[in-house]
């Protein structure tokens, strides 16, 4: 079973910036596609980027120029580079592995933007 743990969510003020990070556990890491979501209260949990395992990316229209998606084989960890943050990214985001069948799912990280 993959475990994955985020960290890096916190309060920060509209304009702001975070780095989220999760961390893979095993060590097949690499040929994982990796994605970021986010649950925003009384709304679905939605995509907000994802990355492959050959390095390509796509954003939400949201987040486009504002959000960064990218991956660190050897540390088993992929980030979320979050800035010019807005209070409507104000969410829990969840960092989700994938690979053929098989998916697993992080225990989420709170974001606040908020003055």
């Amino acid at each position: 079973q993959v475990q994955l743990v985020e960290s890096g969510g916190g309060l920060v003020q509209p304009g702001g910036s975070l780095r989220l990070s999760c961390v893979v556990s095993g060590n097949t890491f690499s040929i994982y596609a990796m994605g970021w979501y986010r649950r925003a209260p009384g709304k679905q949990r939605e995509l907000v980027a994802g990355l492959t395992s050959g390095g390509g990316t796509n954003y939400a229209d949201s987040v486009k120029g504002r959000f960064t998606i990218s991956r660190d084989n050897a540390k088993n960890t992929v980030y979320l580079q979050m800035n010019n943050l807005k209070p409507e990214d104000t969410a829990v985001y969840y960092c989700r592995s994938s690979w053929l069948d098989y998916d697993s799912w992080g225990q989420g990280t709170q974001v606040t933007v908020s003055s």
